[in-house]
């Protein structure tokens, strides 16, 4: 039988975009998220978008916890808003996916150290098989790619499976 698979777009919000720093490799990014979101679509699978709050840039509704506009969902695609790093943390996201008979979450957004990582985590705690995009999630800082790495290595040795965006299937 197959596994169930659902999507989580993890904070690509606009705040996030404006940082002084830019987000390493954004257009690619940005270019395999929507490739992973159309392939999701094709396969009838779950896409998941998780948003940000807080009372910073992050207001619900203001113009910085927007999705950035490379980001259209779609009539049917879920919604999550979270206050916390992991989108499992103090929302319905767990309950969610469980009633559609969710096994499996593909992870792709930002920021790969902060939501990225405890999501990936949180899946993993909550028994979910976890994919990460390796070439669909990002950080917004000098060192970057350093973080990217180092994160991605820590997160396969908790048991996520890294996955390039192409490799994935719904």
């Amino acid at each position: 039988m197959e596994v169930k698979t659902a999507l989580l777009v993890i904070d690509v919000q606009q705040e996030i975009f404006e940082q002084k720093t830019p987000v390493y490799r954004a257009e690619e990014m940005l270019a395999n998220i929507n490739a992973l979101v159309e392939k999701a679509h094709q396969a009838a699978a779950p896409v998941v978008y998780i948003q940000h709050s807080n009372n910073q840039g992050f207001q619900p509704g203001s113009r910085g916890w927007q999705l950035h506009q490379a980001i259209q969902p779609q009539a049917g695609d879920l919604h999550i808003d979270k206050l916390q790093g992991n989108a499992f943390a103090e929302t319905e996201l767990a309950p969610m996916l469980e009633k559609r008979g969710i096994e499996r979450i593909v992870c792709c957004g930002l920021v790969t150290q902060g939501c990225v990582r405890a999501t990936c985590l949180g899946g993993l705690e909550l028994g979910f098989e976890v994919v990460l995009a390796s070439d669909a999630h990002s950080t917004y800082s000098k060192t970057a790619k350093q973080i990217i790495k180092q994160r991605q290595q820590e997160l396969t040795e908790a048991g996520v499976t890294l996955l390039l965006s192409e490799e994935i299937s719904f």
